[in-house]
């Protein structure tokens, strides 16, 4: 670590894309830590941290942002935030998807827990629930200490789309999205609430599924009216609010994927369940009590996930 980040808190996030750019400017806006970004493209977070660094003055903050392609530079960073790896093409399959990232994070993770050996690392690099487990079996850290973020994004989609329904403050919108990102998600309308009301109390059952729907194409959402990339302002946020309940220790109540060892009735996957985050990472898993369908529904997306999960040894990556 440089001279420059001794002594403060440090964010280093793999992968100076958009969605790595975007959090690296709402962690040092929202003072909360230093930032190393590094990724494989010479010049790109050196010119992205430039960048961010004479916003300081009119953003009113003195936290500093380091571009780099050197992994040393990364050096005891309290969280490791990994969006590396290629977004999904409209002609590319999961699987081919799947093959491809694996290579880059575990790569990624061996160079970064080499030098911060003490972090709590967080996945973003899809598809999502594959690489948080990957990111566990190559690091080797505590299950604590590795977490992926796509419970927050589907559940502020989620609540998103509820507050819009209802003309309704965001604000006052807490949504749950259980299991794995992806087709296979599971919204709980039962414990999505609009200032403490259940939803079902507040929409009928067909726009409820709705709405379900719209969440679980969100992402495709997105990238279909771009055309081009994918989102990156909403990710963004959603790692950037795990990064804020980790290092303010905030006791935070979250649906983060995390690696389960028997919760909920599966085993040896990493899948989205809510959380509790705090300085030492994951703090506690909340065990909500399921109804029988919304019970085969998580497992119906566990099993989605662990036939992906069953293709990284032969890929030889652990």
């Amino acid at each position: 670590m440089t001279e420059q980040l001794k002594g403060r808190e440090t964010v280093a996030i793999i992968g100076a894309g958009s969605v790595g750019s975007t959090l690296a400017q709402r962690i040092v806006e929202r003072d909360l830590a230093n930032v190393v970004l590094l990724d494989t493209i010479e010049g790109r977070p050196q010119g992205v941290a430039l960048d961010l660094m004479e916003a300081r003055a009119i953003e009113q903050h003195d936290r500093t942002v380091i571009g780099t392609q050197n992994y040393a530079d990364i050096a005891g960073a309290d969280i490791v935030v990994i969006t590396a790896g290629r977004p999904r093409t409209p002609d590319m399959t999961r699987d081919e998807l799947l093959g491809v990232n694996a290579q880059i994070v575990a790569s990624v993770t061996r160079e970064a827990i080499a030098q911060a050996p003490n972090a709590t690392f967080i996945a973003v690099t899809n598809p999502l629930d594959v690489m948080t487990y990957l990111i566990w079996k190559v690091s080797g850290l505590p299950r604590q200490q590795v977490m992926g973020m796509a419970g927050v994004l589907d559940a502020a989609r989620f609540a998103t789309f509820v507050a819009m329904e209802l003309q309704a403050s965001a604000a006052d919108v807490t949504a749950m999205v259980l299991g794995g990102h992806g087709d296979l998600m599971v919204p709980i309308p039962r414990y999505t609430t609009v200032r403490g009301i259940p939803l079902p109390q507040l929409l009928p059952a067909e726009k409820i599924a709705q709405l379900l729907e719209r969440t679980r194409d969100g992402g495709a959402e997105i990238g279909r009216l771009l055309k081009t990339g994918s989102a990156y302002y909403a990710p963004s946020s959603s790692v950037a609010q795990m990064v804020e309940a980790i290092l303010r220790d905030r006791h935070r109540t979250l649906p983060a994927a995390i690696p389960l060892q028997g919760e909920y009735g599966i085993d040896d996957l990493c899948m989205g369940i809510p959380v509790r985050l705090g300085r030492n990472g994951v703090e506690a898993i909340v065990k909500l009590d399921l109804t029988d369908e919304e019970s085969k529904a998580l497992h119906s997306s566990a099993e989605s996930v662990r036939a992906q999960v069953q293709r990284l040894p032969d890929l030889g990556l652990f």
